[in-house]
């Protein structure tokens, strides 16, 4: 298993739109100023956080139950900026729309600018044949309120080919999260 490079990630953005949309190179200022990195790196990719939030919230006393989950858990806020409660999380997602190939596993680590400031970032894989927008998990560690910048980077995704294909895809099996768009909550 090998990681690939910013060359195979340019070429498979071109011939298979495995990110969408996609950005060439590193962006790290826009007309508006000094931006938190995004785009291809050299041996990744940096994702944006979509103006979409799902924020964490208490007030309705419910036990977070992976398997029976209320939707009523969380505050939706469009805006450009969301602001974590100290010790809590919220739910977004990717700007990008991503279509894994079937010989590649995508894995997920936060960026340092976020983790130095006690954010951190929690995507699972992106399997075989998986394709969506991602969702992304802002925890923030600190006894602080913290801000996450809506189309910034967040997080870098890192793509691993296998020495052979699978046998069973996360589309062969009809994964619950496929093909999913906007900020989505535990299915079961």
């Amino acid at each position: 298993m090998a990681i690939k490079s910013d060359k195979w990630i340019r070429r498979m953005a071109e011939s298979h739109q495995m990110i969408s949309p996609f950005e060439y190179g590193q962006v790290r200022h826009t007309d508006g100023g000094k931006v938190i990195s995004y785009g291809t790196s050299s041996y990744g990719y940096d994702v944006r956080c979509a103006n979409e939030f799902k924020i964490f919230t208490n007030i309705n006393s419910s036990i977070v139950d992976p398997k029976n989950f209320d939707d009523k858990s969380f505050v939706d806020v469009v805006s450009d900026v969301c602001i974590i409660p100290p010790n809590s999380f919220a739910l977004a997602r990717t700007v990008e729309y991503f279509r894994i190939p079937r010989s590649i596993l995508t894995v997920c680590l936060g960026k340092s600018t976020y983790a130095r400031c006690g954010i951190i970032v929690n995507v699972t894989p992106l399997e075989p044949e998986w394709e969506g927008h991602v969702t992304l998990e802002f925890s923030n560690t600190t006894p602080l309120p913290a801000k996450i910048y809506a189309n910034e980077g967040v997080a870098q995704m890192l793509f691993f080919e296998s020495d052979e294909v699978c046998d069973v895809s996360y589309s062969d099996r009809n994964g619950k999260y496929q093909g999913q768009t906007g900020v989505v909550v535990p299915r079961t």
